[in-house]
């Protein structure tokens, strides 16, 4: 960590005397992870030695001290090839690791870990043994195939080309995926010029779900006062295993630096005033002794688990997502095709899906276990009877001309309209989705199985187990309320509106 101190104070990183950079030894029982990589049961944080207040300047760090495809001795490579975004930032990572000591970043790689242990880089073995069922379980394996795609087509060409003399040990499937895993977690949006990339210092923060105590804001060189620019919190930034002491970092806040951020940051948009560095700020009062934590956003554990590499609990921005393919099944089994086909087309025409078009392939299910709207809307059209459909005039084939508009069509009050929705087949619709979507975690664990595992894993010998046990745990949690809400029917609503207050999250 001594190191890296005098690293950053030689390329303009100025962090605060009252921070201190803590590295603290993870006990791992699994002797063959350890030999991995020793940095791998290390954890960095970073906390406060005195009383921080709201409003104090922490920390300034210059965009040249970032690796990004621009500053990286790989540039021209990079942009010769034609390789772009996240591709480019893992050739940047690759080529400057082969260096060695000749690296401009050789001190900052020595305190990250050689990779982070997102399930990208888990075994197709594990994905299906571990995550089965769950919200990544797909989504994983079609990224992994996808990133060794990308290597084919775009690595390996590198390393047959005679005159780059690439080191082939560095440029591997493995280290590509490694790369890929510290991009994932630890990258940051720098700026339209930069894009993306790795960024000393501010990526030792840890996470806490919306609890973030420090903030970034954009400063311009020319005029600070004038051209603060406060940087959005949503980061990709990575928890921290690493290695270092305890020494405090010394003050040293006055060099010509151009910033950082972790998430998108809201520069200036005129080229006279293009911030020079970015400022950590407190948001808040943090006393002396507690961890300073920023945050990576309003994420889920499937998110965190995807992108970072662990889970929280009671994480109040978990959900569930019921595929459309398990109502259409439902339906299926109890209507003919043709009458599941008409119904979701007329729900389409109705424009009820939410987006207004066809790719709406999924339903989010709260935290509270509350459906949304679109799903109830659907269960509802595929479940009124015919004699209805014609009389209202739904089944034309054009909007224009149906007779009378339905009530659960035009109500415009959320509340009363999903009251409405919820009617005794509804419910009894819900309650089959949920056994349903359960059925995908296969028939060797119930949700009771599944705590008691959990509480007797050990984080440190297994954490590949403990958080896809957290997570599938969550998502079944999650089943549970959803089957109650159905069980209580529309009475049940007004309680569960009041505490959802999230938007419709992409699924990760």
């Amino acid at each position: 960590m001594r190191g890296f101190k005098r690293w950053m104070k030689c390329h303009g990183i100025e962090c605060s005397d009252a921070l201190l950079l803590s590295a603290e030894n993870v006990a791992d029982a699994d002797a063959d992870a350890a030999a991995e990589d020793s940095l791998q049961s290390l954890s960095i944080s970073v906390k406060a030695l005195c009383d921080l207040k709201e409003g104090d300047v922490v920390a300034t760090i210059p965009k040249h001290s970032c690796l990004t495809v621009k500053t990286s001795a790989a540039s021209d490579l990079i942009e010769e090839a034609e390789l772009g975004g996240d591709l480019g930032i893992a050739v940047a990572i690759m080529f400057e690791r082969s260096l060695g000591p000749k690296s401009k970043w050789f001190q900052y790689f020595q305190i990250l870990p050689p990779f982070e242990p997102i399930p990208l880089l888990w075994s197709i073995l594990e994905i299906d043994s571990l995550l089965s069922g769950t919200e990544l379980h797909k989504i994983i394996k079609e990224d992994k195939a996808l990133v060794c795609q990308d290597w084919k087509d775009y690595i390996k060409p590198l390393l047959d080309s005679v005159s780059l003399e690439l080191n082939p040990d560095f440029f591997t499937v493995d280290e590509y995926l490694a790369a890929k895993s510290l991009i994932a977690s630890r990258s940051f949006q720098i700026d339209e010029y930069h894009g993306s990339g790795m960024v000393p210092l501010a990526d030792l923060f840890n996470h806490k779900t919306a609890a973030e105590d420090v903030h970034f804001t954009s400063v311009s060189s020319s005029s600070e006062s004038d051209t603060d620019t406060e940087s959005e919190n949503e980061n990709e930034n990575a928890n921290d295993e690493n290695s270092g002491d305890d020494e405090p970092v010394a003050p040293d806040f006055d060099s010509e630096t151009e910033g950082f951020s972790e998430g998108d940051l809201e520069l200036s948009s005129t080229s006279e005033n293009k911030p020079t560095f970015m400022e950590m700020i407190m948001i808040k009062d943090v006393n002396a002794g507690s961890e300073v934590f920023n945050t990576y956003g309003s994420l889920g554990n499937a998110a965190l688990l995807h992108r970072y590499g662990f889970t929280e609990p009671d994480n109040p921005f978990d959900i569930l997502n019921i595929d459309l393919d398990i109502v259409v099944q439902w339906s299926s089994s109890l209507f003919s095709r043709r009458h599941s086909r008409r119904r979701l087309s007329l729900w389409r025409k109705l424009n009820l899906s939410g987006s207004g078009s066809e790719d709406s392939d999924y339903f989010e299910i709260s935290f509270n276990g509350e459906p949304e709207l679109e799903l109830l809307l659907l269960l509802y059209v595929i479940l009124l009877p015919e004699e209805k459909i014609q009389e209202l005039g739904l089944a034309s084939s054009s909007t224009s001309e149906v007779k009378e508009t339905p009530s659960f069509l035009s109500n415009k009050d959320p509340e009363s309209r999903k009251k409405e929705l919820l009617t005794k087949s509804v419910c009894r619709a819900l309650l089959s989705l949920a056994d349903a979507r359960e059925s995908l975690y296969g028939r060797l664990n119930s949700l009771e199985e599944d705590v008691r595992l959990f509480n007797e894993c050990c984080h440190a010998v297994d954490s590949k187990l403990y958080h896809s046990l957290m997570l599938r745990i969550s998502e079944r949690r999650i089943l549970e309320k959803l089957r109650s809400f159905a069980s209580s029917g529309a009475g049940n609503f007004r309680k569960n509106s009041q505490t959802r207050t999230r938007k419709r999250a992409k699924r990760t």
